[in-house]
């Protein structure tokens, strides 16, 4: 998947777009923070995150953290091979390491988010830091 079509949070998930649904995931840089994936807990489908909202828990050797809905939506799939393949994230984070695909309830939501280069531009930002 080329991230030049996805929008990103400053809490390093991104989005892809497809008509009213949304697919969600970590960056490249999240999982590199992570280390290695060991372990992720998937949002229950049929579930409701307002934007900003924990929809997903994720542990690796080095930590253990929550994903944030980048827009508000109700859960319609969720990546169920991630369960026995976490390290799928790590390995394809814009690819077979997505999370989960939301139907959006307010796609004006992704007026807020940044595009790859707005994103690049904010991780030099927090590297430098």
């Amino acid at each position: 998947m080329s991230t030049k079509d996805l929008k990103f949070t400053e809490k390093h998930e991104w989005a892809s777009v497809n008509g009213n649904i949304a697919t969600f995931g970590i960056t490249d840089y999240a999982q590199h923070q992570f280390g290695d994936i060991v372990f992720i807990e998937l949002p229950a489908m049929g579930k409701s995150f307002s934007k900003g909202a924990a929809c997903a828990n994720i542990e690796s050797v080095k930590a253990v953290a929550d994903m944030y809905a980048p827009v508000s939506g109700e859960v319609t799939e969720i990546n169920s091979s991630l369960e026995n393949a976490p390290e799928q994230i790590n390995k394809e984070p814009y690819g077979a390491g997505w999370v989960c695909k939301v139907k959006m309830a307010a796609a004006a939501e992704l007026d807020s988010l940044m595009d790859e280069s707005a994103y690049e531009n904010y991780v030099k930002s927090v590297e430098e830091k």
